[in-house]
């Protein structure tokens, strides 16, 4: 939720990496450097009973959902090449059965503004493919508290989403905003707030508030959200006119983490539970992630670093026992 070019963009295709933390994603076929979140300020002793920063609200459900594994299909070739301490292109060619085959080159460029050992600002992120449509991003810190990006997307010569984002984080809270396509001429847009707020050092609460308006038609959908962080486990629930999404995330050892995600929806009339496990092997470079859910589709990755060489080989595949379809997809990046 609150993310406007996904909700009005057609879905990237599989295999896609996914977005990354906060107020970043990544268009498809493209590889981006980490942006981590904004830094909290230091936690301060619990004598001084102040409550630490939740995170923000779209990252609520992310521990567990990265332990699914990603759909895979066809074959994916990606190159990485550093040019610079601050610039970086890749080049990406996916030879797909399902959908269309196709081509993209990326670049990023991250500026000198040095704000710890793992950050500099500002961020720009761009994405284009064989047919001339373009994905481009731009995030900056523009205080210790306040981070902003402005991000659009482009099929072919016709401007199809653009948003800008704001987050502010408090020492106990965290409030975004972000504003979709709007049009002053036409009186359209999407309008989206999020807020965080940590009750307790455990348990974070918060909402979500979708305002849209196009001619003829306006409303708004609200969602409240708790998120409780054990030792070693977080379950999330997501409550809203759209429907129910729980998420119980697991790390049973340093190798082993597990996830469950339950989703009903009001206006599909259909509810789906799902089963995801990630087992990590370091001493081998090999990642391994596998999911089940109550629509009986099983999906596996596999991927393994070829070291020393520059290397990475990903496996993947899914089968729908129900519709009786197969897919499996083999990747390949260097760099």
């Amino acid at each position: 939720m609150g993310n406007v070019l996904a909700a009005g963009s057609p879905s990237p295709a599989a295999g896609s990496p996914a977005a990354g933390p906060g107020l970043v994603s990544v268009p498809p076929g493209f590889t981006m450097p980490q942006v981590s979140p904004l830094s909290p300020p230091a936690e301060p002793s619990a004598s001084e009973g102040r409550l630490p920063n939740p995170g923000p609200f779209e990252e609520c459900h992310r521990k567990c959902k990265e332990v699914f594994p990603a759909p895979m299909d066809g074959v994916k070739l990606i190159v990485n090449k550093g040019l610079s301490n601050n610039f970086q292109v890749n080049h990406t060619v996916s030879l797909s059965t399902l959908g269309e085959s196709n081509y993209h080159f990326g670049a990023t460029y991250v500026g000198t503004k040095q704000l710890s050992p793992t950050e500099a600002f500002p961020v720009m992120v761009g994405d284009m493919d064989n047919s001339g449509s373009l994905n481009a991003q731009i995030i900056h810190q523009l205080t210790t508290k306040l981070r902003s990006k402005l991000a659009f997307q482009t099929q072919q010569s016709k401007f199809v989403n653009w948003q800008v984002d704001g987050e502010y984080r408090g020492e106990d809270f965290t409030a975004a905003v972000t504003l979709g396509n709007p049009d002053i001429i036409v009186g359209s847009g999407i309008l989206v707030a999020h807020y965080l707020q940590s009750v307790t050092p455990a348990l974070a609460l918060g909402g979500e508030l979708v305002y849209h308006r196009r001619p003829g038609e306006e409303g708004t959908v609200m969602s409240l959200a708790g998120r409780y962080t054990g030792s070693n486990w977080i379950a999330t629930l997501t409550l809203g006119q759209a429907g129910a999404h729980a998420t119980y995330y697991h790390k049973a050892n340093d190798q082993l983490q597990v996830g469950v995600e339950f989703e009903a929806s009001t206006r599909m009339q259909d509810t789906s539970v799902s089963f995801g496990y990630q087992l990590d092997l370091p001493k081998a470079n090999l990642l391994f992630k596998g999911s089940l859910d109550s629509n009986w589709i099983v999906g596996a990755t596999l991927e393994k670093k070829l070291l020393p060489l520059p290397l990475t080989l990903a496996m993947g595949a899914l089968l729908n026992h129900k519709k009786n379809k197969f897919q499996c997809g083999f990747g390949l990046t260097i760099g």
